[in-house]
């Protein structure tokens, strides 16, 4: 339980870290003379290196030891901010995301969740596995909305606090400092959790292999999807189409985050009645006909509105798909899998945002949303059609 409570204690300190990044970055990189186009490719880029850094827990985090590798990756990860807080040109605002893994994609994503959720499912059984995982989602969104939060109600109250570049500046440097928090937390996990050093990478299993490769390519998909409305492309979008503010942004995201963070307790529970696969299908499909809605809004309200719907339903898939991805691989083997299964989302993820970027440049602004919906409801389909028979071990299936 001390385990479990150092990893919720480390989510919050990154997830409002990651809040306050997504908010901030594009309306900081915009006051400093970066054009929409930089901020794509700036995200684009800190998402390759959430790739890497993905990668490379796959391959060698069981080596080094995954405390070890958790605490480096936190640390790496508040050097990005601040390489981005004070970028002087493009080239070294890329280089630096990308070696600080820059998250401004307002999710969590990356090897430090690849980490993460092996560590969790060790630390509760099998009936208490998805309800563990809502809660660490939980906490998860309800500190990206808490950074949002603070910055909106800033902006109503004391514009100048939020809106000037050495406000957004501060609100930054605070970001990194909350990654190193995290790293604190993680250099406290006990070794009966983060485990001692292997010598050797776990090999996996034929049977997993076919699983693994079958729903990377659909989370590709959906990664690809997905990485065309990160908030920091999103944050360009209403403000080129609405004039929207960044405190009145800010608001937006925090109100989408709390209704994500909710949704994932009704994941949970929707889960025990209907199944892990149908729970992600059915409530993830709705979102993404709300999502292509929002492309066609005629103003800011309708387009507020629509894009909290769709934020009600879009995370209910997340503690769902990782307690049964979890489940359907031998304890051993989960490392590994998540390290594989997270790298093709954040490969996609990467690569979208910079397609996004050139989209926004030379077609349209709002034009990557209507792409997202699309991709997102092909994923759904095809996940429904590939694994709805093959059930968790809480659902009457075998372990794997």
């Amino acid at each position: 339980m001390r385990d479990r409570r150092l990893l919720y204690v480390a989510v919050a300190a990154r997830g409002l870290s990651i809040g306050l990044v997504g908010v901030l970055l594009a309306f900081h990189l915009s006051s400093r003379g970066f054009a929409e186009a930089d901020v794509a490719w700036a995200v684009s880029a800190g998402l390759w290196g959430m790739a890497a850094s993905t990668a490379a827990v796959g391959a060698f985090a069981d080596r080094v030891g995954r405390r070890r590798s958790l605490v480096a990756l936190a640390l790496l990860s508040a050097l990005g901010v601040v390489a981005a807080t004070f970028a002087p040109d493009t080239t070294l605002l890329v280089a630096g995301a990308f070696v600080g893994m820059l998250n401004g994609a307002g999710r969590d994503r990356g090897g430090l969740p690849s980490l993460e959720q092996p560590l969790l499912a060790s630390t509760v059984d099998d009936a208490g596995r998805t309800k563990a995982f809502a809660y660490y989602n939980l906490t998860d969104d309800a500190c990206l909305a808490a950074g949002p939060l603070l910055l909106g109600l800033l902006g109503r109250v004391a514009p100048d606090l939020v809106r000037t570049p050495r406000a957004m500046t501060t609100g930054l440097l605070v970001a990194a400092g909350l990654m190193v928090v995290a790293a604190g937390c993680y250099a406290r996990l006990s070794p009966a959790v983060a485990g001692a050093p292997r010598p050797a990478p776990v090999r996996l299993s034929p049977e997993t292999r076919r699983r693994v490769w079958r729903l990377s390519a659909l989370f590709a998909l959906d990664g690809f999807g997905g990485g065309l409305v990160v908030v920091s492309l999103l944050a360009v979008v209403f403000r080129d189409r609405f004039g929207t503010s960044a405190d009145v942004f800010a608001l937006l995201v925090f109100g989408s985050r709390i209704l994500n963070a909710l949704s994932h307790l009704g994941a949970a529970w929707l889960a025990k009645r209907i199944g892990l696969v149908n729970t992600m299908v059915f409530t993830h499909a709705p979102s993404s006909v709300l999502l292509f809605t929002v492309s066609i809004a005629p103003s800011f309200p309708v387009a507020a509105v629509l894009y909290l719907l769709r934020e009600g339903l879009v995370e209910m898939d997340v503690p769902t798909r990782t307690s049964y991805l979890m489940a359907i691989v031998r304890p051993e083997e989960r490392t590994r899998v998540a390290a594989i299964t997270n790298l093709v989302r954040m490969a996609s993820w990467a690569a979208a945002a910079w397609v996004a970027g050139l989209v926004m440049r030379d077609v349209s602004v709002p034009l990557p949303i209507a792409i997202a919906a699309g991709c997102k409801l092909l994923y759904d389909g095809l996940l429904y059609v590939a694994f709805k028979r093959l059930k968790p071990p809480e659902e009457g299936g075998a372990p794997a």
